[in-house]
Parts: structure tokens; C-alpha cells; sequence
């Protein structure tokens, strides 16, 4: 029996099926993975836009190792000198106030949801407007956030206070406004609605609406952020700044952390027993934030996914022309979709076979997610297995 059988055997007899996978990975660097069996990949998902720094990347590896060894959590009891290191950084790259930490993307987007809900309270508003096609997480208020009814069903009746609008339709967010809403939720780029774009007429009409009716702009860069798209934040592309925005996936490089980096507006609504985490924030998930961070900055990895994703983007789209079944190439800096006319899932399988791992996501489109440090001859590696597997 070869090893991926006795780890599938695993995963069979203990462990929920809510994934179908097909390979058992055991090693990366880089932007490259090797499976039980051996075989080497490009990993063009990155843990779905998590390790954005790359696999095992030594500056990482070491302040897990270092912190580890000294001091890895006491709760939020205390203080502790990473997390507000932490804070600072974040404040100092996007809005200027205050962060709140804690476990992972939907649960930074929950306390999000939490956070505008106190802000409104005495006004008796609490409806959140959201997109259709977002993603926002699987705990209940997140699915119910969501704007993918495939991620509700089953577990109705669903939280109420969420009311979904037309992505990039200005007119439709505000026909669901009304005298309950208190935000508007949307996200920079829809990462699982199909690697999709804000225009920047939409994102500057959100903020102005916003401020007509006295709302929050709330942004999710849970998937789009942390350099993503060849900005630190994905709203950073657009002259739109949101009141408070979630982040986590790439943040901590694999290290499960997540966090809500609010403005000064909204910095002190969380009071002490208004919110809280016993997780959020340790020492530990610090460092690794505040490794891939500095590993970020310093290796100008934001200005690469910047310059080099777009000519990634190009050469996609040069490789696309002919293709019949490629209806588009679209996404900014190293977030990418390759749109086809059929389920993209048979694609990116094919492409697993021969070497590169992508992701199929809103059915039809194959994503492309590499880690901002991928290689140049990495991606002519990729080019050269999509022209020939797409």
C-alpha cells in the first residue's frame, strides 16, 4: 500500500468529509510542493492565497521557531509586545487606527459584522448590504453574509440583517438601503465569485453613498490583501478608503490569525465585553505576521506582484487568443481567473496531472493564485503547461 493510501485511509475512517482531496502533499519551498508519492508541483493556489510569501519561507520558519521557544500565549489577559508591533504595522499600512485579532478570515469578518452592528445599535440599524457572488466565510452570520445561496443551503434559517446587491451596480446596493442598514460589505476583487474586479466608478459611488446615508464601508480583503493584487490592500487600488476592513489568510503565512484593522472612527466602538478571542493575537501568530510582513516589504514583493502579475496577465492573454473555449483573462497583480465557456473543474485537474496545481472557483473560471516570490522561470514553466494543457 503506497503512503497516499494509508493518509487517505486516514482521512476515511477520521476525518469529516467537507473536502474531496485528491493528492496528499508533504513538503513546499517556494513556490513548489511535493506529494507522498514524490512528484513535484508548482503550487499556483498558495493554500488559496495564504502563503503569499511562499512556502517554508526561512525568515518565517525562524521567528516561528524563535517565538515558539520563549513565549506562545498567555491570552489577551496581558500584553504583549508582537501584537501591538502587529497593530502598529497594519495601522501604518492602511487606515490609521486600531486592529482587533483574532483566528481566521470569517472570524475577522464576523467580528467585522459585530462591530458595525454596535456602531449602529442605537439607531436601530443593523442590516448589512453585501454583494451577490461574495464569499465572507462558513460560520453562520458569514454564510449568511455571503452572496452564494450553494453556501447557505441546508442550513436555513439563516441569520437575518444581510441584504444582497448587484456587484458593481451602484443603483442596485442602493435600492437595498433602507432606514435599518448600517454598512455596505464588499470585497476589492470576489476571490470565489470568480476572480472579479470592482470598477473604480463602483467602488468611488459605494464610498460617496456611504457617506450620503451616514453607512459604513466595510471591505473583506480576507483573499485580496496582505500584497495580493500589487497593493497591500486590495482597496488600495481605488481612490475609496473603507471605515474598517477584515484580513487574514496570507497574513501570518499559514499561522492561522486573522484581524479588523478599523479606522479611527471606529477604533474605540469595541469596548472591554463587547468582543473578544482567546486565540486572537498570541504571541506566536504575531511573530509569523510580523515575519511575512517584513519579509514582504523587504523583498518588494507588493511592487513585483504589482509589475510581474500584470505581465503574467498579458502573456495569459496572448496564450488565450485561438482558444475558443477561454473567454477571458481578468484579476489584478498575482490574483488571476481564466474564464472558460465549461466547468473549469476537468481543467485544472488535467493541469494538476501535469504539474501545476490551480483552482477551480464559480464553476467556470481556473484560478491562479502563486506566491508573490514565484520565480520568473516558475511562471514560464506555468505558461508552458497551460499552452499545452488549457
Amino acid at each position: 500500500m503506497s503512503k497516499l493510501d494509508d493518509i487517505k485511509q486516514l482521512y476515511q475512517r477520521y476525518v469529516m468529509p467537507t473536502y474531496a482531496p485528491k493528492l496528499a502533499l508533504v513538503r513546499g519551498q517556494g513556490a513548489r510542493v511535493w506529494d507522498a508519492e514524490g512528484k513535484t508541483y508548482l503550487d499556483f493556489i498558495a493554500g488559496i492565497a495564504v502563503l503569499n510569501v511562499g512556502h517554508s519561507h526561512p525568515r518565517v520558519v525562524e521567528a516561528i521557531r524563535e517565538q515558539a521557544g520563549r513565549l506562545t500565549h498567555v491570552s489577551n489577559l496581558y500584553y504583549t509586545e508582537n501584537q501591538g508591533r502587529l497593530a502598529r504595522k497594519l495601522s501604518e499600512a492602511s487606515l490609521g487606527g486600531k486592529c482587533f485579532f483574532g483566528n481566521s478570515g470569517a472570524e475577522a469578518n464576523e467580528g467585522l459584522i459585530k462591530l458595525a452592528r454596535l456602531w449602529g445599535h442605537e439607531q436601530g440599524r443593523y442590516e448589512i448590504v453585501c454583494m451577490k457572488n461574495s464569499f465572507h466565510g462558513r460560520t453562520l452570520a458569514t454564510a449568511a453574509a455571503t452572496g452564494q445561496l450553494k453556501v447557505q443551503k441546508g442550513f436555513e434559517p439563516m441569520p437575518e440583517g444581510f441584504r444582497h446587491a448587484e456587484f458593481n451596480d451602484i443603483a442596485s446596493v442602493r435600492a437595498q438601503v433602507n432606514e435599518k442598514t448600517v454598512a455596505v460589505l464588499l470585497e476589492a476583487v470576489q476571490g470565489e465569485g470568480g476572480v472579479l474586479p470592482a470598477d473604480p466608478e463602483f467602488m468611488r459611488s459605494v464610498r460617496a453613498l456611504c457617506d450620503e446615508k451616514n453607512l459604513l464601508m466595510l471591505c473583506d480583503e480576507v483573499q485580496c490583501g496582505m500584497g495580493r493584487t500589487g497593493h497591500w490592500f486590495g482597496y488600495q487600488a481605488y481612490a475609496s478608503a473603507p471605515d474598517a476592513f477584515s484580513v487574514a489568510k496570507a497574513l501570518g503565512s499559514g499561522y492561522p490569525i486573522g484581524a479588523i484593522v478599523a479606522s479611527p472612527k471606529l477604533s474605540d466602538v469595541f469596548q472591554p465585553g463587547n468582543h473578544a478571542s482567546t486565540f486572537g493575537g498570541t504571541p506566536l501568530a504575531c511573530a509569523a505576521a510580523l515575519a511575512t510582513m517584513e519579509t514582504i516589504e523587504e523583498e518588494n514583493l507588493i511592487e513585483r506582484a504589482r509589475t510581474v502579475g500584470a505581465d503574467f496577465a498579458k502573456r495569459l492573454r496572448k496564450l488565450a487568443k485561438g482558444r475558443d473555449h477561454v473567454l477571458d483573462v481578468r484579476g489584478r497583480g498575482f490574483m488571476l481567473g481564466i474564464v472558460l465557456d465549461r466547468p473549469a473543474q476537468e481543467t485544472c485537474a488535467r493541469l494538476a496531472d501535469n504539474g501545476l496545481l490551480t483552482l477551480a472557483t464559480a464553476e467556470k473560471v481556473v484560478r491562479l493564485l502563486p506566491p508573490l516570490n514565484v520565480t520568473d522561470e516558475e511562471l514560464d514553466q506555468a505558461i508552458a503547461i497551460l499552452d499545452r494543457w488549457l
